[in-house]
């Protein structure tokens, strides 16, 4: 058995794994699109996305020390409102992998086109194929390989602030709110895509070595980690670059701050960052597919190959299915990006509600009503983009119910043998 079987994870490997879930390759286009709707006022959105994190981190550690045996957030949202619930939850996290991977994936080709001049639509359309094929080939990225690209993700952020600030100008940040209130609302919609990931706490408890407080700890390392890293990426860049910056901030902090030798260095990152990720999240979302067919939430068919140490095929081609439209149809990053938001903060704020009905009352509960009540008021910020987790809400609460019409119309027809 492994040291995380014995449940002997340190508060530094939870850390890793929490910065993991959260910190993730859409650090590398988010300060432009966010630039781009609010000007230098889009710190102010990091900061106050960054604030909503304090009550959702610490109710999600406080979930998990309470049921450190809970899956995902669509089985708590189940456990606390009933399988309908769950099956909603699960769509919302379900029908945006196929899109956020896309954005990833565009994402990281920007950086190669920029770094290599390889067209950023081939570049996209390899890192897609290379990792639905390592999917298929049960290839899966391991946990210290994930802690590994973690690491790089996190050297590169660090060194693109340190290595640029000195660059910065005030007068970059002149005007400061050019669309206004409007803007900062905008920027904090594509922004909920660096900060869901929170959830992943609530499944971590069992495995410390402190039962009592090493998740909390951990949280609480994540928090300051994630704030020094976001509120630094984000007053350098519009400091150094401006609010004009390009689609590859990264690469033109680095440049300045080191100089040309940066850009090779920053498209392999890219890449590997980008493909990591990406990987990650077909892994896990083909068997999250394979339980919910086996649940009823999506048909039957798709639920073979969801047992431990089996590929999930059938789920996985449904991924995929799914993905090539989206790169296809060549919608805009940034539309990608908040359609995400929209379903992965859906999914945040079901978790935290459901948080607020399971823990006890006090502290937690408390601080679990103050996450809720943050989480449901900054969906307002994805504005239209709501219309998207409402159709897939919608669709999941059907296929359920004519699945169990179907089931009862069989039934109706065998014949009756008593005793049976």
């Amino acid at each position: 058995m492994t040291q995380r079987a014995l449940g002997r994870m340190t508060v530094g490997q939870g850390t890793a794994l929490l910065v993991g879930a959260v910190l993730g390759p859409g650090m590398l286009v988010l300060p432009h699109l966010a630039a781009a709707a609010a000007g230098p006022a889009s710190v102010l959105a990091w900061a106050g996305l960054l604030a909503l994190s304090v009550p959702v981190a610490l109710t999600f550690a406080a979930l998990g020390a309470r049921h450190p045996d809970g899956g995902g957030v669509a089985s708590f949202v189940g456990l606390a409102f009933g399988p309908r619930a769950a099956a909603v939850t699960g769509w919302w996290f379900f029908f945006a992998v196929p899109v956020g991977t896309v954005a990833g994936a565009i994402g990281g080709a920007r950086y190669v086109e920029a770094c290599f001049g390889v067209d950023a639509t081939l570049a996209a359309w390899l890192i897609l194929l290379a990792a639905f094929a390592a999917n298929a080939a049960g290839l899966r990225t391991s946990g210290r390989l994930q802690i590994g690209l973690v690491v790089l993700l996190v050297a590169l952020l660090v060194t693109a602030v340190i290595s640029a600030a000195p660059h910065a100008s005030a007068a970059n940040f002149t005007p400061f709110a050019p669309h206004g209130v409007a803007g900062v609302a905008s920027a904090a919609g594509v922004l909920m895509f660096a900060f869901v990931g929170w959830e992943a706490a609530s499944h971590l408890s069992a495995e410390f070595a402190d039962r009592r407080s090493g998740l909390l700890r951990a949280t609480v390392v994540t928090l300051a980690v994630i704030a020094v890293l976001y509120l630094g990426v984000s007053l350098t860049s519009i400091g150094v670059l401006g609010a004009g910056m390009t689609g590859v901030p990264l690469t033109g902090m680095l440049e300045l701050g080191l100089g040309g030798a940066a850009r090779p260095v920053t498209g392999v990152v890219a890449v590997l960052l980008t493909f990591g990720a990406i990987n990650t999240y077909l892994a896990g979302t083909a068997r999250l597919g394979a339980a919910l067919a086996r649940d009823g939430a999506l048909p039957r068919w798709f639920a073979a190959g969801g047992g431990p140490g089996r590929t999930p095929y059938r789920s996985l081609g449904l991924v995929a299915v799914l993905t090539v439209p989206v790169l296809v149809c060549g919608v805009e990053l940034d539309v990608l990006m908040r359609a995400t938001s929209a379903c992965l903060a859906a999914v945040t704020a079901a978790g935290v509600v459901a948080a607020v009905r399971m823990l006890p009352a006090g502290r937690h509960r408390r601080l679990a009503v103050a996450g809720a009540v943050l989480s449901v008021g900054a969906l307002a910020f994805c504005g239209a983009y709501l219309l998207v987790p409402a159709a897939l809400g919608a669709a999941a609460v059907a296929v359920p119910a004519a699945s169990l019409r179907r089931s009862r119309a069989m039934l109706s027809r065998r014949p009756y043998k008593k005793g049976i």
